[in-house]
């Protein structure tokens, strides 16, 4: 277990440094939900004057939502870095080495995770400033990185589990724009649940994200206790499953080799 720890731990100082190396990736992925939070916030800011919709301010309701969206777009992807290391044989160089194989893939969950954690506290950051408030309390709000890293987590694992499967960039990208969209509107992201066709509503109830989208803003509004329902425990399977997934379709390319 020490090993692989270690073997974790390294493999995401790589990652992080190879993100590092790309400073413009590192400037987008700050500034993107800045953008975001203000545009969203503008574009929908009348919606709260919706019957059923509840009032309020739109930034607040919008905060944690923003922060998932982030996950879902910043983790989608993460295959594609995967099938760079394929295709120029860094993979394979790695199965040649004492490093434990599921270290690899570990890593690659974490830093995504990790990325998606930073994303969505600038959020909240950018939030705060335009007058959003966590009333559930400093563990209420930290439901929203942990749900959306949850996520992340998870649509990672599938990402990378394609990846290994399809082992083409176009593959991933098509499955992932087919498999994105559709589930972000399917939830309750930047509409009130009240205000949905009931057919959408009912869609929302069997989708991941809106369960990650309802535990950050359960937790962001209400409390930790409101948050850890069954959604947060559906949303925790499904990232497992996930990972599962992807290990499942490691070791099939090992055995490929």
């Amino acid at each position: 277990m020490i090993r692989f720890i270690t073997d974790t731990w390294h493999l995401v100082v790589r990652l992080v440094r190879q993100t590092l190396r790309m400073p413009i990736w590192v400037l987008l992925s700050i500034v993107q939900p800045i953008l975001w939070v203000l545009l969203f916030g503008q574009l929908f800011g009348a919606v709260t004057k919706l019957p059923g919709f509840g009032g309020g301010s739109y930034v607040q309701f919008l905060a944690p939502g923003i922060a998932i969206m982030t996950a879902i777009f910043g983790a989608a992807y993460s295959g594609m870095g995967l099938l760079t290391d394929i295709d120029r044989g860094i993979l394979d160089r790695f199965l040649a080495t004492p490093v434990r194989p599921g270290a690899i893939l570990a890593a690659r969950l974490i830093h995504t995770s990790l990325q998606v954690v930073l994303q969505a506290l600038i959020i909240l950051v950018v939030a705060a400033f335009l007058g959003a408030r966590p009333h559930g309390g400093i563990a209420g709000l930290l439901m929203v990185p942990v749900a959306a890293a949850l996520l992340g987590a998870a649509f990672a694992g599938f990402s990378n589990a394609l990846a290994l499967i399809a082992r083409k960039h176009e593959m991933v990208i098509g499955v992932m724009n087919f498999v994105v969209l559709p589930m972000t509107f399917l939830s309750s992201m930047i509409m009130a649940r009240n205000v949905m066709p009931a057919w959408i509503r009912g869609a929302a109830s069997f989708n991941p994200v809106d369960w990650a989208v309802m535990s950050a803003r359960d937790g962001f509004e209400i409390g930790l206790r409101a948050a850890l329902d069954w959604r947060f425990v559906l949303l925790a399977v499904f990232a497992l499953l996930c990972s599962t997934a992807s290990t499942a379709a490691f070791h099939r390319y090992r055995r490929s080799l």
